[in-house]
């Protein structure tokens, strides 16, 4: 058979697989064609050795169909402005702190990377407290706090005197402690997140605790959920996954993991000690 009748053949049948790959999906959908595909890739495998290329890419429970998605629900150029004016007043802040003081940290790469992630988060899905007084619980990473200090600065919630000494709250006038505490800044911080490893145990724990509240009916369910944001860097400590079988054996569905991989570990901030800025909003 000459070279040109087989690349003919080819064409004929691969023209016959898509067609009836196109019928199955026309008739059984996307799910149905996958479970397709993937008996096949198995049956190759197993009658001829055949090895497809290995892929990373996993299906989660919760990935949807492009098609599917529905549009975001708030403005993009909005959300992205004040996003900005977040993350400049955290860069700000911890260029000024050690300015002040050489070697005062911010871990400001935290923040910075992890900005979407938190504007998301407070823009669309944290609940604050109902009339009934059930709420979703936050534990926030430890190093981001630079940024929601800088979100609460331009809220109203924190004066710039504070802003201004970071990492210095005994300072006359007050000022901002280094991670979340309750014990130091007890009308902002709820729950202590630093060690790094300590927000997650805590939040399956908190999790668990209100599931059993809810199952004994010593609370209402009203969906709040628990969650924790957390660094890459984070998961490798051992507490941050010691208590992760429990999660799943108690099926907590009010918990949820938010892991920022950046792929820096710790953040720093000896990069930033040589620009100069200041705050945005004031």
């Amino acid at each position: 058979m000459s070279q040109t009748q087989t690349d003919g053949l080819e064409v004929l049948e691969t023209r016959e697989w898509l067609d009836s790959l196109d019928y199955v999906l026309s008739k059984g959908g996307p799910d149905r064609a996958g479970r397709l595909l993937q008996q096949l890739a198995l049956h190759a495998r197993r009658a001829a050795g055949i090895n497809l290329p290995f892929t990373a890419t996993t299906p989660y429970q919760n990935t949807i169909p492009s098609r599917t998605q529905p549009p975001f629900p708030g403005s993009q150029e909005m959300e992205r402005r004040i996003k900005s004016l977040v993350r400049w007043n955290a860069l700000a802040m911890v260029i000024r702190a050690n300015k002040i003081q050489e070697g005062i940290g911010g871990h400001i790469s935290t923040f910075a990377s992890a900005a979407t992630l938190y504007e998301v988060a407070f823009n669309h899905f944290l609940h604050a407290r109902t009339e009934e007084g059930d709420r979703d619980i936050v534990y926030f990473q430890g190093h981001a706090a630079p940024g929601i200090y800088s979100r609460a600065f331009l809220e109203g919630r924190i004066p710039k005197q504070k802003l201004e000494n970071f990492r210095r709250e005994l300072k006359p006038g007050g000022g901002l402690s280094s991670y979340p505490h309750p014990w130091l800044m007890e009308d902002f911080w709820e729950f202590p997140t630093v060690s790094m490893g300590l927000g997650p145990i805590q939040a399956i724990y908190h999790a668990r605790f209100i599931k059993y509240l809810e199952n004994r009916g010593l609370k209402k369910t009203t969906g709040g959920k628990v969650w924790a944001f957390l660094g890459d860097g984070e998961m490798d400590e051992p507490e941050s996954l010691g208590s992760i079988t429990l999660a799943s054996r108690e099926r907590l569905d009010n918990l949820i993991f938010v892991v920022n991989c950046n792929l820096q570990r710790l953040g720093s901030s000896r990069s930033w000690r040589r620009c100069s800025a200041a705050p945005a909003g004031t």
